[in-house]
């Protein structure tokens, strides 16, 4: 049993349900592993607000200099160091893993500190907008072992699944969040597959301390949201997918599971800010009646000459009671029925000279104003706002629009930046890799790609036009073997129709990115 999982696990990505326990292997004495990145790098953002004026709001797209309003160009520079540790126990398949962001995403220059002849020094002081935590985040920790039965894991670990469409674990150079869950999970082999089940803390509360002032209490389980997840898994590891490519071979891979999240009852009093805070009673807790479904499936076909990936997925929710107010209840339900799916293709060997493919996806949409990315608060959005909540009872009752995780980016400008994520949308991504220097150690590509994208319902844009823009990148990428890499890109942004703005009679023009990373890879 122990030999069919070691050989079955992995691949749907380096954290989540299919990709834990490859590792553990019985060791004669401990053993301790880092690795990890450090990144640099900076961006140059020119015309985000793409000339087009204000919404209804009286804001632009995106921010301009402060000083200028009419100004064209921002820039800015982060860093990271992560760091992944693995404690290896001895005499045992089990180990205690931990991923710690000793930096994360801190803006170069955002925390200085100026004293008489020493210069300005970033330090760990706070400043507006920039919170000490981004110096030290704790992302995951928790332990594994491999049991005669099965896999088992339990603590806060990392949640990536497929593409990273809709569960994304964060672990690339260039994402910027990653998901993570409080999970107790199983994994077992069985006719040549991988059989899972977990069940996830989603959220407790309220918390309060308990007399030693150290440990928390859950206040009262009733509030608390679950939830449990099944998966059915056939996938290989990289090194026999490699193996079997060389052979001439096809790989045929693929997975599914269905997770179920309820929330019974809520205490909206201890964490929506209130004018006077007094004690919590049973008056503050009420019926939420929450529940959601989600399904998701996903296959990868690999050959000597070509792959094709898929993911699929449909999330079902309702809420019997909205409101957030304990005393005022909503006569309708919340509804919401979101479907989205991403395809990846690639024509050509991975060490060939030039590869190439074409990309697409689809999110479900919704027609109320407004793209529903990131709403703020519950406030419907204005006709020609560019984003804003999806609901509006007693009119509206339904949100419909699916959202791509932010890490699983398909642009640099349009959705990455304008909107936040892939929502309510339709696009087409032709892209292409040359490879221009190959040594023994080091590699120099070129890659390019254009992404064409359209809305779903031509309201949720500032100009009620479903044809969004046509977007053009190109990068540099010089990448070592020895962990250096370096990435220059640059990114144009053609907006269609629906950013455009007859009420002042602008047009809207062209935006453009420019980036350099380098990173360290140990």
């Amino acid at each position: 049993m122990i030999g069919a999982l070691l050989a079955l696990v992995l691949t749907t990505g380096p954290s989540g349900l299919g990709a834990h326990g490859e590792d553990l292997l019985v060791r004669e004495k401990p053993e301790v592993k880092l690795s990890g990145f450090f990144r640099v790098r900076g961006d140059l953002l020119h015309n985000l607000d793409l000339d087009r004026g204000t919404t209804p709001s009286g804001l632009p797209l995106f921010a301009v200099p402060l000083s200028d309003p009419l100004g064209q160009s921002l820039a800015v520079a982060d860093m990271r160091l992560r760091t992944d540790l693995a404690i290896y126990a001895p005499f045992a398949a089990a180990a205690v893993k931990v991923r710690a962001d000793l930096i994360d995403d801190l803006v170069l220059g955002s925390t200085p500190a100026l004293s008489p002849g020493t210069g300005n020094a970033p330090t760990p002081a706070a400043s507006p907008g920039q919170l000490p935590a981004s110096l030290f985040r704790i992302k995951r920790a928790y332990g594994e072992v491999l049991t005669p039965i099965g896999y088992f894991a339990a603590g806060r670990m990392g949640n990536q699944w497929g593409l990273g469409m809709l569960s994304n674990g964060g672990d690339c150079l260039d994402c910027n969040l990653g998901d993570a869950a409080d999970r107790l999970a199983f994994v077992t082999a069985l006719a040549g597959h991988l059989w899972a089940v977990a069940y996830d803390f989603s959220a407790v509360g309220p918390t309060p301390l308990r007399k030693d002032g150290q440990r928390a209490l859950v206040l009262d389980n009733a509030v608390d949201v679950k939830s449990v997840t099944f998966a059915w898994m056939n996938v290989r590891d990289d090194v026999s997918r490699r193996r079997r490519t060389r052979a001439g071979k096809l790989t045929l891979e693929y997975g599914a599971f269905v997770s179920h999240r309820w929330q019974d009852f809520d205490a909206p009093e201890s964490y929506l800010p209130v004018s006077t805070v007094r004690p919590l009673a049973p008056a503050s807790v009420m019926r939420r009646g929450y529940r959601a479904l989600a399904a998701d499936a996903w296959l990868r076909l690999t050959a000597p000459s070509f792959r094709v990936e898929l993911e699929g997925a449909m999330l079902f929710a309702e809420s019997e009671q909205a409101s957030l107010l304990p005393g005022v209840l909503l006569r309708d339900k919340v509804q919401s029925a979101q479907f989205g799916a991403a395809l990846e293709t690639q024509l050509g060997a991975n060490d060939a000279r030039f590869v190439g493919g074409l990309n697409a996806g689809y999110a479900s949409g919704d027609p109320a104003p407004g793209f529903g990315a990131f709403p703020r608060g519950a406030t419907p959005a204005a006709t020609g706002e560019l984003d804003g909540a999806q609901v509006n009872v007693p009119r509206d009752n339904r949100v419909d629009n699916f959202r791509f995780h932010p890490d699983y980016r398909v642009d640099r400008i349009l959705w990455a930046e304008l909107v936040g994520t892939v929502t309510d949308a339709l696009y087409v991504r032709p892209w292409g890799r040359l490879r221009l220097l190959d040594f023994s150690s080091t590699q120099l590509n070129l890659k390019s790609a254009a992404t064409v994208s359209r809305t779903i319902f031509a309201p949720s844009t500032p100009n009620n036009d479903a044809a969004l823009g046509m977007e053009l990148w190109a990068a540099l990428t010089w990448e070592s073997k020895d962990g250096f890499d370096v990435l220059a890109e640059y990114a144009v942004l053609f907006p269609f129709g629906a950013f455009n703005n007859p009420t002042q009679g602008l047009t809207a023009t062209p935006a453009q990115l420019g980036r350099v990373r380098l990173a360290w890879k140990f």
